[in-house]
């Protein structure tokens, strides 16, 4: 096959990694390709660790009172559970197994947040007994969890009641004006049983403008709440802060230049559909930048506000707090040429990479760490799509055809950088009876040789 020129294929490499590039240079993804005889993911904990420390400390400069809780929906790795403990935050959970696994790692009750819509008796019990403050989604669910507190006779439910966004009404999260007016006299109804903490929200996207306009909106209900004689001292600004995973040039080139014949069998995307690969301020820098954000209809900021009503804040990132903070690597097991191109097949299965779930793609490039030297030294690149180990032509880690700079062969290995944030389990399977994929968590990057272990998820 003729070697293609370079500028044919338009590229998105991933922002430098020094932890990600000493593992490779170590020798350990060969090593545990070999132990593991299948794919596997790698987390790097100090990253999760020096994002949290970051967001605790924009925190701080914003002179905000602040709390972070770890959104345990995007990875379910028990090591980013025990770091949150360690580091002082706690841990956003939606079902009984990720409460169960959070206190079995560390984290006290009452630093955990329990989310998502309609949630099942046990997980309610469960919060209501450890002390866990529930973010209430409709006014039968804020029934079930007075009943609870009632009935336990323990200590109080703590609770935030979730506000219906203006900007998306049809959402299937949280309560509109008319249902909170009735949410805040069962509060008041309810007496001791129930500590009402104040108001979160649900909102879809990364723009920090409407983030802070409906902030502002939980300020005035909180203000509202407390002259009713209701505790409302917090607001949960949810999660929803960018992460960045290359550089602006390359972002905006890939979006200009990137059509049908760049993937295989002529797949095409929207662009909308796609993650915003790029955020030109991301991270704990999102974060000082929305406290910074003036809300519409004041000219004050958002952290004024809140400091002004003596309100705490409350995030739920995930994502955000593992940027940087793990990857996956899979096995060449074959090579075909079609049409000008290369599809590469590896073991393991797109359900291991999770963006194909959105019927989208993970963009940036992967890493191909080859077996042994390449044999030629060869100008140009060698493009190719990368399938994955199950009968369905559907089943493909990356469609595009990706700008290697060497031939694929069996024995190599594809590394995926930075997929801690959502993609290594979402939607995972063990189809085929194919095992999934193991977390190995990386200790010591600091040393030219790390050290492993497996990851302590109980379930």
């Amino acid at each position: 096959m003729e070697v293609t020129p370079t500028s044919s294929w338009p590229t998105l490499p991933a922002l430098p990694d020094p932890a990600t590039e000493t593992v490779i240079a170590s020798g350990l993804p060969a090593e545990l390709a070999h132990a593991f005889g299948g794919p596997f993911h790698f987390l790097l904990p100090d990253a999760f660790t020096a994002n949290l420390i970051a967001m605790q400390d924009a925190l701080a400069e914003a002179g905000v009172d602040g709390f972070v809780y770890y959104a345990k929906k995007a990875n379910k790795a028990a090591v980013f559970v025990e770091r949150a403990a360690v580091g002082g935050a706690g841990v956003d959970v939606a079902s009984a197994a990720e409460l169960r696994e959070a206190l079995g790692h560390g984290v006290r009750g009452e630093h955990l947040m329990v989310t998502g819509p309609a949630k099942d008796p046990t997980l309610l019990r469960l919060a209501v007994q450890h002390g866990a403050t529930v973010a209430v989604d409709a006014l039968d669910e804020l029934d079930r969890v007075i009943s609870l507190a009632l009935t336990g006779r323990v200590r109080p439910a703590h609770v935030l009641l979730r506000a219906l966004p203006a900007t998306q009404r049809h959402s299937r999260f949280g309560m509109d004006d008319g249902e909170l007016t009735t949410a805040l006299k069962r509060c008041l109804e309810a007496g001791d049983s129930i500590r009402m903490k104040g108001f979160s929200f649900h909102l879809s996207g990364y723009a920090l403008q409407p983030r802070a306009d409906i902030a502002a909106r939980l300020v005035d209900l909180c203000l509202t709440a407390r002259l009713q004689g209701l505790e409302a001292g917090q607001i949960s600004l949810g999660g929803g802060l960018p992460v960045s995973y290359t550089d602006a040039g390359s972002w905006h080139t890939f979006l200009e230049t990137q059509r049908p014949a760049h993937y295989h069998a002529g797949k095409s995307f929207r662009t909308g559909d796609f993650y915003p690969y790029h955020s030109p301020t991301a991270g704990s820098h999102a974060l000082a930048a929305l406290l910074a954000t003036r809300p519409q209809h004041t000219d004050r900021t958002l952290a004024a506000l809140v400091k002004d009503a003596g309100i705490q804040v409350l995030l739920e990132p995930g994502r955000a707090l593992l940027d940087r903070a793990g990857a996956s690597v899979f096995t060449v097991q074959g090579v075909k040429e079609r049409d000008g191109y290369r599809i590469v097949t590896v073991d393991g299965t797109s359900l291991s990479l999770s963006e194909q779930w959105f019927n989208s793609e993970y963009l940036p490039d992967p890493r191909l760490i080859p077996r042994a030297p390449a044999t030629a030294s060869t100008s140009g690149v060698f493009p190719a799509s990368v399938g994955a180990a199950t009968c369905l032509e559907s089943d493909m880690l990356t469609w595009r055809k990706i700008a290697f700079p060497h031939p694929p062969r069996p024995g190599d290995l594809l590394l995926y950088p930075n997929t801690a944030g959502y993609q290594m389990d979402s939607n995972e399977s063990p189809f085929h009876d194919l095992p999934l994929p193991p977390k190995v968590v990386i200790d010591h990057t600091d040393r030219p040789r790390p050290r492993w272990r497996l990851d302590r998820h109980f379930t």
